[in-house]
């Protein structure tokens, strides 16, 4: 039984005068206990992480750095072949960036969480996950990295040191080695079924995989998706879920506290 869990949300997903979703970040911040911020390449611009990053401060949220491929077209859910250290480096600046505007609203960058395609290549890709882990080490040594306790990301994390968060995704569908099933179109769920899928995986600590076979899963962290169909009714069902039985929802770095 966990009594406390980080509830995490992607944030700050538009550009310009384009926003994806349905829910408000507004409206999403107040649910959470850490964001994850779109930092320009999937997602995002220089106003919306400047709004967003302000609202995280104002709820006292953990705020994350959310880097993905460059595919404004794709929304970075798709893989793109390139140079290693070109990908590296795409990271390097989109984590700076959002360094940056929370060192302007007086909030430490807590987090960083690879984004879509780039977050499950980085779960096969070892090099990538390791590339991944000595720019952090280099740069922001105490940022916690978020990914899925089935990852090379997670191994080469506990291997090296770096502070690291698993996460369970209330809003995604498991299969049996404990991944979830890559989607780049999600129907909309059932929030109460979401709640009850997090509240059981809290208190039991297994899920339920597409396949009907229940798995065990380890997790730090709680997910949903804010351009998932009724992203404010899973938030505020699995939020609701959580509190009426006695877990506490904090930010990423107050649970790893509490576990250390």
């Amino acid at each position: 039984m966990r009594d406390i869990i980080d509830l995490n949300c992607d944030m700050g997903e538009g550009f310009g005068h384009w926003t994806l979703g349905e829910a408000s970040d507004e409206d999403l911040m107040a649910l959470i206990s850490s964001a994850n911020i779109a930092a320009g390449f999937h997602a995002g611009d220089p106003n919306s992480m400047d709004r967003v990053i302000k609202l995280a401060q104002q709820h006292g949220v953990g705020l994350g750095a959310h880097p993905g491929y460059n595919d404004l077209q794709g929304f970075g859910r798709r893989y793109i072949r390139t140079n290693p250290e070109e990908l590296v480096n795409d990271i390097v600046y989109q984590v700076g960036a959002v360094r940056e505007f929370g060192r302007r609203h007086g909030i430490p960058l807590q987090h960083v969480k690879p984004h879509g395609a780039l977050y499950m290549e980085a779960a096969v890709n070892e090099e990538l996950s390791q590339s991944m882990v000595d720019m952090l080490r280099q740069t922001c040594g105490e940022v916690i990295l978020f990914c899925m306790g089935v990852s090379k990301t997670y191994e080469v994390a506990k291997r090296m040191g770096q502070p690291v968060v698993r996460e369970f995704f209330a809003d995604r569908d498991y299969d049996e080695s404990g991944s979830i099933v890559f989607a780049r179109k999600v129907a909309r769920p059932d929030p109460q079924a979401i709640a009850q899928k997090s509240l059981r995986a809290c208190k039991e600590g297994v899920v339920r995989t597409v396949s009907g076979v229940d798995i065990e899963i380890e997790f730090e962290s709680i997910c949903f998706h804010s351009d998932t169909p009724g992203a404010l009714e899973n938030g505020k069902a699995i939020r609701a879920a959580l509190l009426d039985n006695g877990i506490t929802i904090a930010p990423a770095a107050t649970v790893l506290e509490n576990m250390a």
